[in-house]
């Protein structure tokens, strides 16, 4: 080959290389430009360009990463973060992780979520004052919080309103004035087949019209400041309802300056708006989101802002406005604003709740709605809970009287490229009344299970051979979660300090996650019980209890009865009192509840998890360790079947055969009782380790007690072991279930 040849080529390549950065420059350029003003669709395709010149390139993946999140495509943001964090592990852009797990969550992906965050906030915890690090462990609270509150769907239709409302574009309802619908929306008077606006103004304008199912029903542009510059939205009448606020925002998205406005309104007629004063429009801050609402006999201004003051981002503050026409110094509302945003609050006169947005409290993605009732003083926000919240933003609730309103860029709004970029307007329904079947009501409470409960080394009552404890479980709980700093300096003794403070974090990970969060699922399940047995159901809840290795078998199966036992404790004490005539059998509507206790001791345990007494760090405060000393409230059915005339019950629903010869042919006696007035029948038994025969006659006639005989066929395990056995009688839906376990010596 030449040396001109060669000479050649390499100018070719060197040059085209040049010319590719070029290309690649100018469409960075470009695409920054397009996203600052809030144009993501095309930012996002120069990005895209950017990407074919370079593909490597962690800045091109970050930026495009960062206009997808702004552009609401989550699942794509998550997988380029990802592509981020995977290259640069967080030294470049320290905030990739969590957008990362911001992303996973407001798809939806609980799991994947809480693992990003457990990873972020391992990254952070070097600098415990550190924002990343309140907002990774925030985040990895509130992605707990959703796995378990998914399961709290409330039985509620929520769907969007007909399309001469909402549009491709975001819509978002703010309140009903004369049978009418006020809402914002941000429209164009035509789009391309790419989106591109062909609209002379394209901002976002107040509109009203009819909620009908006439679908020919045109929304009417508010002409409050209509040929204003900046984008018009949060509209809310006086108490009267001769007043319109609303916010007048100018400048790009994402750096709006807002402030609010008023005009009169009488009868269809609107007058011209005019900015509050600077008691309300603060210099220097934002000021938006409007909402009238009467309290105590007052007309009350509530309002966001970020002015001097506020927590963070934007809070949500309140002014009493007198005659009209005067505002009292605004106040901040108490107790429900965060470090991040809390937007669009609506006061419920009749309830005296304030419904609000936020990102920081416990959500299931983006902006929830909480609601907070005020009593004294404004209650701990709570979250409202599937469908009105989703994985994506939910804002902008109201009530007009039985319907709720809502907007949402949930998956189901109207849509043209991504199917999360653009806000409806949504409202609530009762679903058809149905008839629920006693398995129907029971479903809610069984999905709450199984509720695990957590409990330190030897407790309730150490060193003694008690089944039962005076203990409360919360007691117990209270005491438990006072020792995670002795856990964390016991379990991360002896390590290097990367090692050292990777066991402190996995101990609170532990604790945070299972043990807290336990008292959570026990809080919700006894909510729910309760309500059960307003009913007057009869209920049996079955409690399997669970040791570490550490102390003897046979002892560990007395502990677990002492751990089953605080539950009792706890049912008995809740709300003073109100189960015990259910525990006792001598409630006025019937209903009772018995606890079927399976002591399972060690018998479960991991066998890799240390019974070193001498050795605590490993048998008492590793994580392994810990997460064998529980109960376990399995399940919740109805002690009538469907045949409510065959009664039949079983003792004991655990047997303990402790050291046995592994060689032993001894019968096994089970008492079977029949208490009904007519023959039950005994199909069949499954085991979930075939070890026994049953040489039992199948039919038990009535009030009959007889011995249910179970004859080893199999060597029993070396070591110790535990089968379930399931006991199906032809008369009953559902088989009635017992336990054996011992421990096997050759």
């Amino acid at each position: 080959m030449s040396r001109l040849y060669l000479i050649c080529t390499l100018v070719f390549f060197v040059s085209s290389g040049l010319f590719g950065q070029s290309k690649l420059h100018l469409y960075l350029k470009h695409a920054d430009q397009k996203s600052a003003t809030g144009d993501y669709y095309y930012a996002l395709q120069l990005y895209e360009k950017a990407l074919d010149i370079d593909s490597n390139s962690v800045e091109v993946i970050w930026k495009y990463a960062e206009c997808l999140r702004a552009y609401k495509n989550y699942p794509k943001a998550a997988d380029y973060y990802a592509k981020v964090v995977e290259k640069e592990n967080g030294r470049i852009y320290p905030m990739s992780l969590v957008y990362l797990g911001l992303m996973q969550k407001q798809s939806g992906e609980y799991d994947a979520a809480l693992e990003t965050f457990k990873r972020a906030k391992k990254k952070f915890q070097k600098d415990k004052n550190n924002s990343l690090y309140d907002k990774t462990k925030r985040e990895y609270e509130s992605c707990i919080w959703a796995k378990s509150a998914i399961k709290d769907t409330q039985n509620v239709i929520l769907e969007p309103l007909k399309s001469s409302i909402n549009t491709t574009d975001s819509e978002f309802a703010h309140t009903v004035m004369d049978g009418k619908i006020v809402f914002s929306s941000l429209r164009a008077d035509s789009i391309g087949t790419f989106e591109e606006v062909y609209a002379k103004q394209y901002t976002s304008r107040l509109y009203s019209t009819y909620n009908t199912d006439q679908s020919a029903a045109i929304a009417e542009m508010i002409p409050v400041d209509s040929q204003e510059d900046g984008n018009l939205g949060n509209g809310t009448f006086s108490r009267d309802g001769k007043r319109f606020y609303y916010s007048l925002c100018t400048g790009n998205s994402p750096t709006y300056s807002c402030k609010i406005r008023v005009a009169t309104y009488d009868k269809g007629t609107w007058g011209k708006g005019e900015y509050l004063g600077e008691i309300i429009n603060e210099e220097g801050a934002n000021t938006t989101m409007p909402s009238i609402g009467y309290w105590n006999e007052k007309e009350i201004l509530f309002f966001c802002s970020d002015r001097k003051g506020t927590l963070g981002g934007l809070d949500i503050w309140m002014s009493e406005v007198i005659n009209g026409q005067q505002y009292l110094k605004p106040e901040q509302v108490h107790g429900i604003n965060s470090i991040e945003n809390d937007i669009s609050p609506w006061w419920d006169s009749v309830a005296q709740k304030l419904y609000f947005s936020s990102t920081w409290h416990d959500n299931f993605g983006g902006y929830d709605i909480f609601e907070s009732k005020y009593t004294s003083e404004f209650n701990t926000p709570v979250n409202l809970g599937i469908p009105f919240n989703s994985s994506a933003n939910d804002l902008y609730f109201f009530k007009h009287n039985d319907t709720s309103y809502l907007s949402s860029n949930r998956l189901g709004a109207l849509w043209s490229k991504n199917p999360t970029c653009c806000s409806d307007i949504f409202t609530s329904r009762e679903p058809p009344k149905t008839i629920v079947s006693k398995q129907e009501s029971l479903a809610e409470l069984n999905e709450r299970l199984p509720v695990t409960l957590y409990f330190h080394n030897d407790c309730p009552d150490p060193k003694t051979r008690d089944t039962t404890t005076k203990i409360n479980y919360l007691q117990g709980y209270l005491d438990y979660r006072q020792l995670l700093e002795q856990y964390k300096l016991e379990y991360s003794a002896g390590l290097n300090e990367k090692k050292a403070t990777e066991a402190k974090e996995d101990i609170e990970n532990f604790f945070t996650e299972y043990i807290d969060q336990g008292v959570k699922d026990l809080a919700r399940f006894t909510e729910l019980l309760l309500l059960e047995m307003e009913k007057g159901a009869k209920i049996s809840i079955t409690v399997k209890g669970f040791a570490s290795p550490l102390a003897k078998t046979d002892y560990n199966v007395l502990l677990t009865k002492r751990r089953v036992h605080s539950f009792v404790n706890y049912l008995h004490d809740y709300q003073k009192g109100v189960f015990i005539p259910y525990l006792s059998n001598n409630a006025p509507n019937g209903g009772s509840i018995s606890i079927i206790t399976i002591p399972f001791g060690e018998y479960t345990a991991n066998k890799l998890t240390s019974d070193n007494y001498h050795d605590q760090k490993n048998s008492v405060y590793s994580r392994a360790a810990a997460s064998e000393r529980k109960i376990e409230i399995q399940s919740v059915a109805y002690t009538t079947e469907i045949n409510e005339a065959v009664t039949v019950s079983i003792e004991p629903t655990f047997l303990d055969l402790g050291d046995i010869s592994t060689t032993d042919k001894k019968n096994l006696e089970i008492q079977v009782k029949n208490t009904s007035n007519t023959s039950i029948t005994l199909e069949k038994i499954e085991q979930s380790t075939p070890l026994l025969q049953r040489i039992t006659p199948s039919t038990i006639l009535p009030n009959q007690k007889i011995q249910l005989l179970l004859k080893p066929i199999e060597a029993f395990p070396t070591g110790v072991f535990s089968v379930e056995i399931l006991l199906y009688f032809k008369e009953l839906q559902h088989p009635i279930s017992l336990t054996i376990a011992g421990d096997g010596q050759e």
